[in-house]
């Protein structure tokens, strides 16, 4: 049994009519897999968003349609760009001993004991998640990645590091077990870099800048071409 239950009812509205069944505070979905064919059903927007909050794509939902029960895993979901409210959920039939595929969170623990922390460095998380196989009772609502023994800037937690739970698999087993996960990088030189390059491309664009600019005339020239444009005085003879 699943801690995610949802209670599905089934729909005849399709297509543009979907609108209502919106508007009137409902999710449309349909179920799939299985030996069934795809039922189409809906379920009322809080309670549905409150379990898809609960689930993610990692974890079995126990649905009701309509008083039949279903296991069954959330594919995909499709949100509105504007108001992001959910327009539209896939569910995937399965059994409790079918072995499914999931997308897993990778999480990490324990940054805060490390030295890398102590000396003010920093993590960035190359890959957020990965997909995993196994039974649906058996699939993690996420895979935890020890962070405590990292040093230095050249540390980092890769594949390999990953603890899996019994019975659970990587899902693409080719995967280089060296891929990086977690790299650690050093704040405070980086912003100094970023300073450094800003003051560098300021200080040649004032140059060039400068360089394009028309050059002003010499003050002997100013003075002679004053000189040169006095009118001759009255009664003075030309030259």
């Amino acid at each position: 049994m699943s801690e995610n239950k949802l209670q599905l009812s089934k729909r005849q509205l399709t297509g543009k009519k979907l609108k209502k069944l919106r508007v009137d505070g409902q999710i449309p979905s349909v179920v799939y897999g299985g030996n069934n064919d795809p039922i189409l059903t809906a379920s009322p927007y809080n309670i549905t968003e409150k379990v898809l909050l609960s689930a993610g794509y990692h974890s079995p939902v126990d649905l009701d349609i309509a008083g039949k029960p279903q296991m069954a895993l959330v594919k995909n979901v499709d949100i509105d760009p504007v108001k992001r409210t959910i327009r539209n959920i896939e569910f995937q039939a399965v059994s409790a001993d079918e072995i499914v595929e999931a997308t897993t969170p990778i999480i990490l623990i324990n940054f805060e004991t490390s030295e890398a922390h102590r000396i003010g460095l920093s993590t960035l998380q190359v890959l957020e998640e990965i997909d995993v196989k196994a039974k649906p009772a058996d699939l993690p609502s996420g895979l935890e990645l020890d962070a405590s023994q990292l040093t230095s800037i050249e540390d980092r937690l890769t594949i390999a590091d990953l603890k899996l739970p019994k019975g659970v698999e990587l899902s693409d087993k080719e995967l280089d077990p060296e891929t990086a996960i977690i790299t650690i990088y050093d704040p405070a030189a980086e912003a100094a870099q970023r300073e450094a390059e800003a003051k560098a491309a300021a200080e040649a664009a004032a140059a060039e800048a400068a360089a394009a600019a028309p050059a002003e005339p010499t003050t002997a020239s100013t003075e002679q071409s004053a000189t040169d444009e006095q009118p001759a005085k009255p009664g003075t003879p030309a030259e």
